[in-house]
């Protein structure tokens, strides 16, 4: 497929069906829910070729910002969602089309820091002993989080600020219970001080083999509890539900639920 940015329209017409982009783009911007729609079609027409499709009966499932689909073979049952995303230059942050807020315009592609935050994962995971629990503490918090107002992002964001300060050594077994500390700890300043930054825009830590564009890397850090010091309300709504917090990490050290 050729860009619509970077050939002209001769080359366009020349090269390509003349209708591609009224296919994807309303108004010469990219349009999320056509691309969707295109890919179903792509995706509707060849899967009769392919092996699989003699053991698995394909289902397209409705969506309007991603493409969802079910798999079944009598037996088992899978549900698979792909998003879409745009890179920015050769840097690992991209544009997708998964929505940042309800009712996201379909040719709006919000920022994303997913990849560069994988790559820092895998990054730590080269790095840390091989009895490092840093995941185990994530998912450890995560799902005491079931039921509260803290979002996973939230305590990711804690997590990988204390892999960029802790000592690597220190996310071994036998400091288990140290890190899990930390992690309320700072999960409670941030709360006290209505601060907290974002790990990827204007980390100055932020190791330097991932690819961040300049305006990132340079940028102010966001903070994600600025909506705290607005809203009376909501700081005294998440001061709440961090005790909650409290009583379900503690139930889930000592009874495993």
């Amino acid at each position: 497929m050729l860009c619509f940015l970077h050939h002209s329209e001769e080359e366009l017409r020349s090269n390509q069906d003349p209708s591609l982009l009224d296919t994807l783009c309303t108004d010469s911007y990219l349009d999320v829910q056509k691309t969707a729609r295109w890919f179903y079609q792509l995706v509707r027409a060849i899967w009769p070729a392919l092996p699989q499709s003699h053991n698995w009966h394909l289902k397209l499932l409705p969506s309007r910002r991603s493409c969802q689909f079910q798999v079944t073979n009598g037996k088992e049952r899978f549900r698979i969602e792909m998003f879409f995303g745009v890179r920015r230059g050769d840097s690992d942050i991209f544009v997708s089309s998964q929505p940042g807020y309800a009712g996201t315009p379909n040719t709006l592609w919000p920022e994303t820091y997913a990849v560069a935050e994988a790559k820092f994962f895998q990054y730590i995971s080269r790095k840390a002993p091989p009895d490092s629990l840093h995941l185990r503490c994530l998912q450890l918090v995560t799902r005491a989080l079931l039921g509260i107002g803290f979002s996973t992002y939230t305590m990711k964001t804690i997590v990988m600020h204390l892999l960029n300060t802790v000592p690597l050594s220190q996310w071994s077994r036998r400091y288990f219970l140290q890190r899990l500390g930390d992690i309320n700890v700072s999960l409670r300043c941030c709360l006290e001080q209505k601060h907290l930054n974002h790990f990827v825009i204007g980390n100055k830590r932020f190791p330097l083999h991932i690819r961040l564009p300049h305006d990132i890397a340079s940028a102010e850090p966001p903070n994600l509890f600025h909506h705290l010091s607005q809203y009376l309300a909501a700081h005294s709504q998440a001061m709440n539900e961090y005790q909650d917090l409290q009583i379900r990490l503690a139930n889930v050290l000592l009874n495993g639920h």
